[in-house]
């Protein structure tokens, strides 16, 4: 099985969405099925056929979040000195084609929001990055893209204050 790297708040995030799909939503639903299976003829029962289908997407995403709880790999990112790019580093990239600046961050799959800077760890950029220090120059190539890059900074920043989709309980709710 191999691991996959979340920060803290990522892997309370799961946990939080795991015991609210079992403990809330799973039991809501049932009682759903239950109510509806109660109003006779099944096979044309609107209600009851709905019910049984937000169970069985219930138990997909409870399994799912299950194997990425048991795969988890708590990283603490602050701990880590960032004098090399790693699991949690913001760097600061300079695009040497436009000269244009570009800040990611490396991050859990499940963290992940690329379109708000935050990159998943096994994401081609990403993978090139790791390892590498401030001043290195790499080229990144993909099917139909070349970049060149210079690493103007690294840093930490928690993810938490730079994700824009911070979910609460309310956010896992099937509807």
């Amino acid at each position: 099985m191999q691991e996959e790297p979340i920060s803290l708040e990522g892997y309370d995030l799961l946990v939080k969405e795991f015991k609210y799909l079992l403990e809330v939503q799973k039991p809501e639903v049932a009682h759903e099925k239950q109510v509806a299976a109660a109003q006779g003829d099944r096979s044309e029962n609107a209600e009851y056929h709905a019910a049984k289908e937000k169970l069985r997407h219930i138990d997909k995403r409870l399994f799912y979040l299950n194997s990425m709880i048991e795969k988890s790999k708590i990283i603490d990112p602050s701990k880590l000195p960032h004098t090399r790019v790693s699991f949690g580093s913001t760097v600061k990239l300079l695009n040497l084609e436009t000269e244009q600046e570009e800040v990611y961050t490396l991050c859990g799959v499940l963290e992940a929001e690329p379109e708000n800077g935050l990159i998943s760890v096994h994401a081609p950029l990403a993978r090139m990055l790791m390892g590498k220090e401030m001043g290195d120059e790499f080229h990144l190539k993909l099917p139909n893209l070349q970049k060149e890059y210079e690493i103007l900074d690294i840093s930490y920043k928690n993810i938490f204050t730079l994700k824009k989709n911070i979910r609460t309980a309310k956010d896992f709710a099937f509807h």
